[in-house]
């Protein structure tokens, strides 16, 4: 496997429960370097035509790109993307912070989102592992308790 990848795409059903891993090879890794290109590969590889942009068909994609968690200037960044309810094209935007070196440390390339949980819930990723979990009784709050609340379950202080 190329440096900087795991080899590993985790996509997430979230109307079954279901998780499944794609491993697309060194090729798809020569040639989608960067995590806003991977999110548009995926969008126009997996995205239904037609698909309603508030409907559970669309994906909501976050891939980092092969450069995160170094100390290159800009490689703090990952792309995020989905059909856009605005415009009903494709969109892409990329971000900063620490979720793209943190999510790249828990094992995966890319996340795909697909589909609607009947009630609330969060996803769990860590060194591998991927857990949808029930959060019910953190529905409404605000972020910061949240947070919180979800650290504490996890003994993640």
């Amino acid at each position: 496997m190329i440096g900087g990848t795991h080899g590993k795409i985790l996509h997430v059903n979230l109307t079954n429960g279901q998780t499944r891993i794609e491993q697309p090879g060194d090729d798809f890794y020569r040639l989608l370097v960067g995590g806003r290109a991977v999110v548009a590969y995926l969008l126009l590889r997996d995205l239904p035509p037609r698909t309603d942009p508030l409907g559970p068909d669309n994906l909501l994609i976050f891939a980092p790109g092969i450069m995160q968690g170094t100390n290159l200037s800009g490689s703090g960044r990952h792309g995020v993307g989905g059909k856009s309810p605005l415009t009903g094209a494709i969109a892409s935007s990329e971000a900063g912070g620490w979720w793209g070196h943190e999510f790249k440390r828990a094992g995966f390339d890319a996340l795909v989102i697909r589909g609607r949980a009947e009630s609330p819930v969060y996803l769990w990723i860590k060194n591998g592992n991927v857990e949808i979990r029930p959060a019910d009784h953190l529905w409404g709050q605000k972020t910061a308790p949240v947070q919180q609340a979800i650290r504490q379950e996890l003994g993640d202080e």
